[in-house]
């Protein structure tokens, strides 16, 4: 048997905990398990599963010796929904995990489920925070931080003016730095930023829909008036907000399955369809309803019908986000 006291920086700890919301950083906590894990045997065998997917009695085959002693990482996702059984049967496995076997944990945080990361947690697994931005600052230190892990250099005004273009999205904020690092020499400034970024008028608008699909009512009027204030057409916004709203209905409406089988289905990408499974959270027909009325609502309102379209925006990304949060 393994012992779970191992350094709390190790990555090949017995038990890995990742806490918080925040997509990017709970994905990349599981592959930094996984990275170390192939280094140390390139043969790992990994299984992501759900909470759904382990199910009483599946930790234990999941972990049952095997006649070739290969090492495994055991991810398990949205651990605050695993039944009582599982949570007792990994309690149990806290106190004895096994050889060779990375088991990682990914919580959200919060009550539920608590009784799991409180078990965790006194038995030593490595915990790695993963909390949302939720802050401009909180933001602007990430980008910062990704510069830093890349070894280049970014001015104080380069790392706001891409915060400011690319929004609140920790994902799009990382793979714009990596293509500014990739793509340009010495020291990045606001001015490469400008050139690569500002200005986007859809990716600003689909910030606005995606924060306000997501309930977050407050980010999605704060990327509303920046992207407005920065000259974003509001019928870009609509169109925008329509997508977003549309896309939970298509996907809460279609049969479970594979993302690249729905994607086929529905007519849209695969990491869309993960995307929209995380928004879609909370919704209910009653609120995709309620939404569409909305979206309905502002596009009258700013194609005319209205006398302002900035407070149709306005009320529409605030019922959109009422909307988003019936079930909860």
């Amino acid at each position: 048997m393994a012992s779970n006291k191992k350094s709390t920086d190790d990555p090949l700890s017995a038990v890995t905990l990742a806490v918080g919301q925040e997509d990017l950083l709970l994905d990349r906590a599981v592959r930094e398990v996984v990275v170390a894990a192939r280094a140390a045997d390139a043969d790992t065998d990994v299984r992501d599963l759900t909470a759904d997917q382990l199910q009483p009695g599946g930790l234990a085959e999941l972990t049952s010796p095997s006649l070739f002693a290969e090492r495994k990482v055991l991810v398990v996702r949205n651990a605050q929904d695993l039944s009582a059984e599982t949570v007792k049967e990994i309690k149990a496995y806290l106190a004895a995990p096994v050889e060779e076997i990375s088991l990682v944990l990914l919580h959200p945080g919060g009550a539920k489920g608590k009784g799991l990361l409180d078990a965790a947690r006194k038995a030593g697994a490595r915990e790695v925070a993963c909390p949302k931005a939720t802050k401009p600052a909180e933001r602007l230190t990430f980008v910062r931080g990704e510069f830093r892990a890349l070894g280049r250099s970014a001015t104080p005004e380069a790392c706001q003016a891409l915060v400011d273009a690319i929004g609140s999205d920790l994902r799009e904020l990382a793979s714009a730095v990596s293509q500014l690092t990739a793509d340009v020499e010495g020291t990045i400034d606001e001015e490469v930023v400008g050139r690569y970024y500002t200005g986007r008028a859809e990716a600003s608008s689909f910030n606005v829909a995606d924060r306000a699909v997501e309930g977050r009512a407050a980010e999605a009027l704060e990327a509303l008036r920046w992207s407005l204030s920065t000259g974003v057409a509001p019928v870009m916004i609509t169109s925008a907000l329509a997508q977003g709203v549309r896309a939970i209905g298509k996907l809460s409406s279609a049969r479970g399955g594979r993302p690249a089988d729905l994607a086929r289905e529905l007519g849209m990408p695969p990491w869309k369809i993960d995307r929209v499974r995380q928004q879609m959270r909370g919704w209910t027909p009653d609120g995709v309803a309620l939404a569409l009325r909305a979206v309905a609502e502002a596009d009258a309102g700013v194609k005319g019908g209205g006398d302002d379209p900035e407070y149709a925006l306005e009320k529409a990304v605030v019922t959109i986000a009422r909307a988003a949060r019936l079930r909860r």
